[in-house]
C-alpha cells in the first residue's frame, strides 16, 4: 500500500534554511516519481519540483528555481526538499505527491497529509 509522510515543517525566519523529508512506502523512489506541491491559504495548490525516478534529476518551478533543491535517497525511501533563502510568501502546507514528473496535482496519484511551513520575523 502507498504511503507518503512529510515532515520538516515549521517555524523559521526570512532568510533562513528548512528541509522537508517525504518518507514513502510501498514503492521505492526510482520507481515512481516524487514530486512537492505547497499550498497557501486562500490559493490553489502549487507545484514546486519533481525528481525523475529514472535518473533523480530535478525539476523546478520557476518560482522556487535556484532556492529550492530536491534530492532522494532510494535506501532509506526518503525524497528531501531542502529549501533556502525562505521568504514570507513561502509560508504554506508542502504536500509530496507521487505520479508521472509534473507539477499539476491532477496528475498526482497518491498524496501525503502535508507539512506547515511559515517564514515570518
Amino acid at each position: 500500500q502507498v504511503h507518503l509522510v512529510e515532515s520538516g515543517g515549521g517555524l523559521v525566519q526570512p532568510g533562513e534554511s528548512l528541509r522537508l523529508s517525504c518518507a514513502v512506502s510501498g514503492f521505492t523512489p526510482d520507481y515512481y516519481a516524487i514530486s512537492w506541491f505547497r499550498q497557501a491559504p486562500g490559493k490553489e495548490r502549487e507545484g514546486l519540483s519533481s525528481i525523475s525516478n529514472m535518473d533523480g534529476g530535478g525539476y523546478y518551478a520557476d518560482a522556487v528555481k535556484g532556492r529550492f533543491t530536491i534530492y532522494r535517497d532510494v535506501a532509506k525511501k526518503m525524497v528531501y526538499l531542502q529549501m533556502n533563502s525562505l521568504k514570507p510568501e513561502d509560508t504554506a502546507v508542502y504536500y509530496c505527491a507521487t505520479g508521472p514528473p509534473s507539477f499539476d496535482a491532477t496528475d498526482m496519484a497518491y498524496w501525503g497529509k502535508g507539512t506547515l511551513v511559515t517564514v515570518s520575523s
